[in-house]
């Protein structure tokens, strides 16, 4: 568009597609200055990257809750490929980690793009009023809750190496710990059921020991004769014993302890097995974040947090330190045109509430047009319905005064049938 004052360049795509993302008007920016057209597409570029952190810090936060669990070094591990080399990942989870991330960040988006357009441009001037700023605090609230979701994600990313070998020795130190408390659980009841295989165990070696002084005497006596009445007997008792042997070797109860120590024992061994896995789960979001506060301590921390705050609420602030300009008013012309099109007046400061609140007036005065042509069709309906009944009422005397017979015989009809 040409003027004999300013000749005005034409938009590209990218431009009016930063327009849209800030909510402006795209019919008066074409219109307006060049000031107006860089100003709304640095707040659209602010609200895309805003956005587009989102996306990432979300898929990232995602993948990490969801990855599988391991040893927290395994990530220094590499995969070769025909390009080179990359980290390990699981190709599932990142699938999904990417989808929830888009999602996540659109909804950012989008939610940024109402809090930047229902932000007012306060009273036209570089001050932020303490009215303005009241005003602005529930989208300035919104805004620092979303930097927050964004900064924690990116800062545990900024800080994963570093992370990654604390975690390691926390991990490790899970691990000991578990062991330490897997066996203590465990040793009551193995120390229980040992101490009564023992008692039983006692009696058995008394037994055996018995065995052996038999066996001795046997091998005695068939040594000094030939085996004798003696002899025999010895060797009848040394059976009696080795007999006994084998039964108590045999009984319910024994055998019934054997297993259900071995049983324990299995129980222990897998729950000690199950130490690096029970490790591997303190491998979540939680404890990454906590770890990196530990490691970038409070003020590196703070900075990151409040440097996505910055990010996040710039437009806001901007919207409302913005000095009015053509665009301002050519859109403030064309609402005030579309009220006056639609037959809407509004007077400001026209009453006070209750409160003593000054209120706007707001006359439709096409409802108002709408609504009196409305009343007129119902009170000429009624008239003509009026007249009407009239015309019939007199035709109806005049039927009776003629055959005034014929009209009470239709009455008494009337009267029969109902």
């Amino acid at each position: 568009m040409h003027s004999e004052f300013y000749q005005r360049e034409k938009p590209g795509t990218m431009m009016r597609f930063f327009w849209k993302a800030a909510g402006a008007d795209r019919f008066i920016l074409e219109r307006s200055t060049y000031g107006d057209k860089i100003k709304y597409l640095c707040l659209g570029g602010i609200i895309i990257a805003t956005g587009l952190m989102a996306a990432l810090a979300g898929g990232y936060a995602f993948y990490t809750i969801f990855e599988p669990r391991g040893n927290a070094l395994d990530s220094f591990q590499t995969t070769k490929n025909i390009i080179g080399t990359y980290d390990a990942v699981n190709i599932p989870t990142l699938i999904k980690a990417s989808i929830f991330g888009i999602f996540w960040g659109l909804i950012i988006f989008n939610i940024d793009r109402f809090i930047v357009t229902s932000t007012g441009k306060g009273d036209g001037t570089e001050n932020i009023t303490r009215k303005e700023f009241i005003g602005a605090l529930p989208r300035i609230i919104m805004g620092a809750v979303i930097a927050l979701t964004i900064s924690k994600p990116v800062e545990i990313r900024m800080f994963k190496t570093e992370i990654d070998v604390m975690l390691h020795e926390k991990q490790m130190d899970q691990q000991t710990a578990y062991k330490t408390k897997t066996d203590s659980l465990y040793a009551s009841e193995l120390n229980g059921k040992e101490l009564q295989i023992e008692q039983i165990r006692s009696q058995i070696s008394d037994k055996i020991r018995r065995h052996a002084d038999l066996e001795k005497q046997y091998i005695d006596e068939a040594r000094i004769i030939t085996v004798g009445p003696r002899a025999l007997a010895v060797k009848q008792q040394m059976d009696n014993v080795a007999g006994e042997i084998t039964s108590m070797e045999k009984t319910p109860e024994y055998v019934r302890l054997k297993k259900e120590k071995e049983e324990i024992s299995k129980r222990r061994e897998n729950d000690l097995n199950q130490s690096e896995k029970v490790a591997s789960g303190l491998d979540g979001l939680l404890e990454r974040i906590k770890i990196a506060h530990e490691i970038s301590g409070f003020w590196i921390s703070t900075f990151i947090t409040l440097l996505f705050m910055v990010i996040e609420l710039t437009p806001i602030f901007f919207k409302l330190m913005l000095i009015k300009s053509p665009y301002d008013y050519m859109e403030e012309n064309i609402k005030e045109l579309i009220k006056a099109e639609n037959g809407i007046e509004v007077k400001a400061n026209y009453y006070q509430d209750k409160v003593g609140i000054e209120r706007d007036l707001v006359i439709n005065h096409q409802v108002i047009r709408m609504l009196k042509e409305k009343i007129q069709l119902l009170e000429t309906q009624s008239e003509l319905s009026q007249k009407a009944i009239e015309s019939w009422k007199v035709k109806k005397i005049e039927d009776i005064a003629a055959n005034p017979g014929q009209y009470i015989n239709e009455e008494q009809n009337a009267f029969q049938n109902g």
